[in-house]
């Protein structure tokens, strides 16, 4: 309980005032297309240089907390995912934006938000030690195995047939090899300049989801816009909080999903929403309302968003491993200030450590209220003309592919791959799988080599990735998901052709 003795000094002028404007920047930066976490906390590091440590990381962590959570805003008022974790917000979010909904959206997502994101920094406070350990567990097989598992989401997720959801996803696998290969530098499709270093998936994000909007708004036509208006519902926050604990199931799904995978390092957060929205889907006994603005969906997207926070700082804290590349930025805001994470972190420097834990847990509660306060008033964006907001997304979907490298190439790209999706939506494909399988490649082919490397130099590939509990649980796990996607599949069409039959 060494945590209460430092819970005051968060209270202290400066290091409260600090926390203030670190939550309050970082949902302004998080609702901002192209400005992730990682980049906001990097953005930030500057400003630390004069202040103390824990002062300093009390400004990036609320930073930090209050991105993930910021995403939101633009993924369900513009379909623009703040950043890779907001993806799943997308699905249910905007729709129910387009319903007129979008303060009950917003009201939702901030809510589950806090209360995952309460949760993760509760196991980082009481489960540091027993978590460290369990996240060593994890070698280049497991990994692997995880991406996999990540992949078999992919034909059920955000689309009606699982044959062009798993298509969607092959596109993905294939974009995410384009460029050097990490491990054995091999050149692969780089067919233009701007595509050597890869695709980067912010530019990748910002094309997919937000170009295939802003030319179906060009398409309608200026004279349609007056009619488009959409009349925005007001919501009580009383009645999302009412709402969201009477959705538990979805909750806590995304809670516990979102507090694993942020452990393991190496994955990243960005897959946790996605994760956590299938799994709510597969147990939810309303799997038809989801991608039609059911409320589940964006509260186990946030929640597990939030919730991968805390515990992707315990390797960081304990062993001095990032286990997302924003604890990556973070370590290097603890090596500026002289400290070294490690073992003995809490016993060197206890007031630091804790002082910087106690902030994230008061910033979840922060970042709830500043983001209820703005609900009502950012929902208004909705009203906007069509004609308008299309150009309004197309000049914010320029500067955030720019702005991520300073590249106009990462511009070029996301305009080919808007225009392509924009063609493959209208023969029913979704851009969600895609990204997901644009995410994942890297990660199961980095993965992969590395475990054959290993596995080469001592029991042999068979044995290295299909032995051990740990692989044989997580392909388990793997069959699990595939047979459920296609039991789904085929009893959905099972009860298309008797609702056929009956008519």
């Amino acid at each position: 309980m060494e945590f209460i003795y430092y819970f005051g000094d968060v209270f202290t002028p400066m290091s409260f005032l600090l926390l203030l404007g670190g939550t309050i920047g970082g949902l302004i930066l998080g609702a901002t297309p192209g400005l992730s976490p990682t980049m906001a906390v990097a953005l930030l590091i500057p400003f630390t240089f004069q202040l103390e440590a824990a002062q300093g990381l009390i400004l990036l962590g609320a930073a930090y907390t209050s991105t993930v959570a910021g995403g939101a805003v633009s993924a369900i008022l513009l379909k623009i995912p703040g950043a890779p974790a907001n993806i799943a917000t997308t699905l249910d979010g905007h729709t129910m934006a387009q319903k007129g909904e979008g303060a009950r959206a917003l009201q939702l997502s901030f809510l589950a938000s806090a209360v995952g994101g309460i949760f993760g920094v509760l196991l980082l406070i009481f489960l540091t030690p027993v978590l460290a350990q369990w996240a060593l567990a994890f070698g280049p097989s497991h990994l692997f195995w995880l991406a996999i598992l990540g992949v078999t989401v992919i034909g059920t997720l955000d689309s009606a047939s699982v044959v062009k959801g798993l298509l969607s996803g092959c596109i993905g696998l294939w974009l995410a090899t384009i460029g050097f290969d990490d491990i054995m530098g091999a050149q692969r499709f780089i067919f233009h300049p701007a595509l050597g270093g890869g695709i980067n998936i912010i530019a990748a994000l910002i094309g997919l989801f937000a170009i295939p909007q802003v030319l179906t708004m060009f398409a309608k036509g200026r004279h349609n816009s007056g009619a488009e208006v959409i009349e925005v519902q007001r919501h009580s926050i009383l009645a999302a909080f009412r709402e969201l604990f009477s959705r538990t199931r979805a909750l806590s799904i995304g809670t516990l999903t979102g507090s694993i995978i942020g452990l393991i390092p190496g994955v990243g957060g960005q897959i946790a929403g996605l994760v956590a929205y299938d799994q709510t889907k597969k147990f939810s006994s309303e799997k038809d309302k989801f991608g039609t603005g059911h409320s589940e969906g964006v509260i186990a997207a946030e929640s597990a968003n939030n919730a991968m926070v805390g515990p992707s700082l315990v390797p960081l804290l304990t062993l001095s491993i990032p286990g997302s590349p924003t604890a990556a930025v973070l370590l290097g805001g603890l090596l500026i200030h002289g400290i070294f994470p490690g073992s003995d972190l809490f016993d060197n420097h206890p007031d630091v450590a804790w002082t910087f834990i106690n902030s994230m847990l008061i910033g979840q509660v922060l970042m709830c209220i500043f983001g209820l306060y703005v609900a009502g008033l950012a929902a208004r964006v909705a009203q906007v003309p069509q004609s308008v907001m299309a150009a309004i997304v197309l000049a914010l979907s320029v500067f955030g592919a720019y702005s991520v490298q300073g590249s106009m190439g990462d511009v070029y790209v996301m305009a080919c791959l808007g225009i392509g999706m924009f063609f493959l939506e209208r023969l029913g494909f979704s851009a969600a799988p895609l990204v997901l399988g644009l995410i994942l490649g890297p990660i199961a082919e980095a993965n992969f080599i590395q475990g054959g490397m290993i596995a080469d130099a001592t029991v042999g590939k068979a044995s290295y990735f299909m032995t051990g509990g740990l692989n044989l649980f997580l392909i388990a796990v793997v069959l699990a998901s595939i047979a459920y996607s296609v039991w789904m599949e085929l009893r959905s069409r099972c009860y298309t052709t008797k609702e056929e039959a009956q008519a």
